[in-house]
């Protein structure tokens, strides 16, 4: 390993912190939407049809919920639960603490543009789209 890539965390670990991740937001998510309609069906047809039309904005809505859910992982701790099971975590160039509006951009486009995250490949420090304008870097942490 050269010392221009020491310590950053590469394509594998970030990809598994994001399947993790993008998982649990969507099984979270399907599971609320599916207690939403399981509700709406025991209370009527009025309630049924406003379950679904609830239901529909919540699976549109679903990239603004992902978003969310890092940014406040990475405002509060600087890393997600898939994150933290890579082992990696989320910083500023000074190895500092990631700010909240850093972290609500990385979230933002990390949601919203995920093939920016391909630039990693091309980065001799395995920054993504996400990185640069948020101006981070994801470093793995030790055991």
């Amino acid at each position: 390993m050269s010392a221009t890539t020491a310590g950053f965390a590469g394509a594998v670990s970030r990809t598994i912190a994001y399947v993790v991740d993008a998982l649990t937001v969507s099984i979270t998510s399907a599971g609320t939407a599916t207690g939403m309609s399981l509700i709406a069906s025991v209370v009527g047809n009025d309630a049924r049809d406003l379950a679904r039309a609830l239901t529909a904005a919540y699976l549109v809505a679903l990239p603004a919920v992902f978003a969310l859910y890092c940014t406040v992982f990475w405002g509060l701790t600087g890393r997600t639960p898939g994150m933290a099971l890579a082992g990696v975590r989320v910083v500023t160039p000074s190895r500092g603490r990631v700010r909240w509006i850093a972290a609500l951009a990385r979230g933002i486009l990390l949601a919203y543009f995920p093939i920016g995250s391909l630039w990693m490949l091309a980065d001799r420090r395995h920054r993504a789209i996400h990185d640069l304008v948020a101006r981070t870097l994801v470093i793995r942490e030790g055991p």
